[in-house]
């Protein structure tokens, strides 16, 4: 243990959640200012060769006597007898030892009348240097900038992760930051150019402003995974029962569940028709089928007629042939039926389903002929075929970087229609979850643990993980809740970043175990932060609105104890805004190549389909 120099003041209340320190003088205070203030750290005896770290949480001054003086000395009248009493209010963290060795908690509560010490730079450097088995970088300490911030790496990234701030508090930079750091990434250079690293990180951009960080020079030998609405393949056929019926059924509709069946049933028909060297084919089972062939079917159920002439019973068409098997011909192309009669000589009824699919059949073409998701609908592979079931190991691959060894995967959701985001998101993070599932249990049949871990970072989380909202964030919430509850034993991690966390599902905010909050300016979502942080009091909470753009307050598994740091800015910076609003609003009136966007636009939203 260093030198402490002279004690700033002596304890006069001491309690688990609070411990007061009353300054020797007024001289004292002036002379340490700049190390009382709120959020920095005191060192208070606490029996023999212990001491107790805490953070200053108040600080206050009240007047004490108010003697006037005597006629005749000289003095400058009332004003100048004003004395004050200075107390400092402190949260406890934990115990130092003569030997540098900290400890969270506090066995030993300092008694009144112990000492307490200004604590210097290097005691500081020492607590953080000393006590983390695998190092990670997180900046400097708000309160000592020469004081390098690290955080145990292991249990950071082995763990799910929450960051929030108000818009404008240098989220993205954060983000970027820790993500930059963890691959090598610094001031454009890639430091493991020479031998790539096992990284696999996998960010949903909802505002594509991610590229613009990890885009390298080529001689850096850095390759970003970028996966936008014209890149991405994912197939219509990989989605689970929930996410098809999201899609197309509308639940409110009063024959919804003649729909759903129907549906159901029209889809596992043709899995088996186009995989029938697969056995016990489900609705839920990852195995190409054509979605248009689907519809198909459900129009020629949607209008089919019944033969009711003797020995008839069965679907006829306008040839007078019965259909003996519907899986043979309503899967082809649509049929001409017999029209309904109730003559003797040519005696027919609709259909069990005849007219009930409208709706259904409407919204299917509707979105089939949508170019905005011929990525979803009509994927393709670079020769141009189809993408089908021997493909979905590729599917796979695309997301984890296996397909262009990348460690970072950025899937830009900013061109992807808001209707169908839940669904994207569902069925990306599903498949990732499953990666990591089946693998961990491949590995564990030889007797080892996974070693391919993912992060999963959530970008404006409130978007497609709500707190709450309607049937169409289901699947997405279900799928990343899912991760964070299970996620953890098969290598999968999240990273959740959000402007409102009040906002995102409560399961997974629950599950996280490392906090990272920049500056918050709403009441509601700082009192929902300091709900969930069970070692947070309400002193530390009160810095949430205060905190400068890069700071951050942490707490979790990860850091030592909860600490105000400051990020470095990320070099490249994701591009979180597009517009110098004030230069520009005083700039001469510009002129817009209206053609050029609309052109654009066109192409992105409005094209026709091929």
């Amino acid at each position: 243990m260093p030198d402490l120099g002279d004690p700033i003041g002596s304890v006069t209340d001491s309690s688990p959640s609070m411990v007061r320190i009353e300054v020797n003088n007024a001289e004292d205070f002036e002379k340490h200012k700049a190390k009382l203030g709120v959020g920095q750290y005191l060192l208070i005896a606490s029996g023999n060769n212990l001491y107790l770290l805490a953070t200053i949480m108040a600080v206050r001054a009240s007047h004490i006597d108010r003697a006037k003086p005597e006629d005749g000395d000289g003095g400058g009248g009332e004003a100048d007898s004003i004395a004050f009493r200075f107390q400092i209010d402190t949260q406890p963290i934990g115990t130092l030892s003569e030997e540098s060795d900290f400890t969270r908690g506090t066995p030993a509560l300092p008694v009144p009348t112990e000492y307490a010490y200004v604590t210097p730079p290097e005691v500081l450097s020492a607590i953080f240097s000393k006590h983390i088995t695998s190092p990670f970088s997180f900046g400097t300490l708000s309160v000592a900038p020469d004081v390098k911030f690290e955080v145990d790496g292991d249990r950071f990234f082995s763990k799910h992760v929450a960051v929030v701030g108000s818009t404008g508090s240098g989220k993205s930079c954060a983000v970027a930051k820790i993500l930059q750091t963890v691959v090598g990434i610094e001031q454009k250079s890639n430091a493991n150019k020479a031998a790539q690293k096992n990284a696999h990180i996998v960010i949903f951009d909802i505002h594509a402003e991610y590229a613009a960080a990890f885009r390298l020079a080529e001689a850096e030998n850095f390759t970003l995974n970028l996966l936008d609405v014209d890149t991405l393949r994912l197939p219509y056929w990989l989605m689970n029962a929930q996410e098809l019926e999201e899609m197309f059924i509308e639940s409110h509709e009063i024959n919804s569940h003649n729909q759903v069946s129907q549906f159901r049933h029209a889809v596992v028909r043709n899995k088996c028709r186009h995989n029938s060297g697969l056995a016990n084919i489900s609705f839920d089972r990852p195995v190409y089928f054509s979605i248009d062939e689907v519809v198909t079917y459900l129009e020629n159920m949607n209008a089919e007629v019944i033969g009711k002439l003797p020995g008839e019973g069965k679907p006829k068409l306008a040839d007078e042939t019965l259909v003996s098997d519907r899986d043979s011909c309503y899967f082809d192309k649509l049929q001409s039926f017999v029209v309904a009669s109730t003559a003797a000589a040519s005696k027919a009824s609709n259909g069990p389903f005849h007219g009930e699919f409208d709706r259904l059949i409407l919204r299917l073409r509707t979105r089939l002929a949508d170019p905005r998701l011929r990525f979803l609908f009509y994927p393709v592979k670079d020769g141009g075929k189809p993408l089908e079931t021997g493909d979905f190991a590729d599917v796979v691959r695309q997301f984890i970087g296996y397909l262009t060894k990348s460690n970072v995967s950025i899937v830009d959701l900013s061109g992807i229609p808001f209707e169908v985001l839940s669904i994207v998101v569902s069925l990306i993070s599903r498949m990732i979850f499953d990666f990591g599932f089946h693998y961990s249990k491949n590995r564990h049949v030889g007797g080892h643990v996974s070693d391919v871990p993912i992060m999963v970072v959530c970008e404006e989380a409130h978007n497609y993980v709500p707190r709450s909202g309607g049937a169409q964030y289901d699947s997405s919430r279900k799928s990343i809740e899912r991760i964070a509850k299970e996620g953890r034993k098969y290598g999968v991690t999240l990273m959740v970043v959000s402007q409102r966390p009040s906002e995102v599902s409560e399961t997974i905010f629950s599950q996280c175990s490392n906090f990272i909050s920049l500056r918050l300016t709403n009441a509601v979502d700082q009192s929902y932060i300091k709900s969930l942080l069970p070692d947070l009091s309400a002193g530390i909470g009160d810095l949430l609105p205060n905190l400068g753009q890069g700071e951050f307050l942490t707490v979790g598994d990860a850091p030592l104890m909860p600490t105000v740091g400051r990020f470095a800015l990320p070099v490249p910076e994701p591009h979180s805004r597009s517009v110098n609003y004030l230069q520009e609003w005083n700039a001469g009136w510009r002129e817009v190549n209206f053609d050029d966007v609309i052109e654009r636009w066109r192409g992105k939203v409005l094209a026709a389909t091929a």
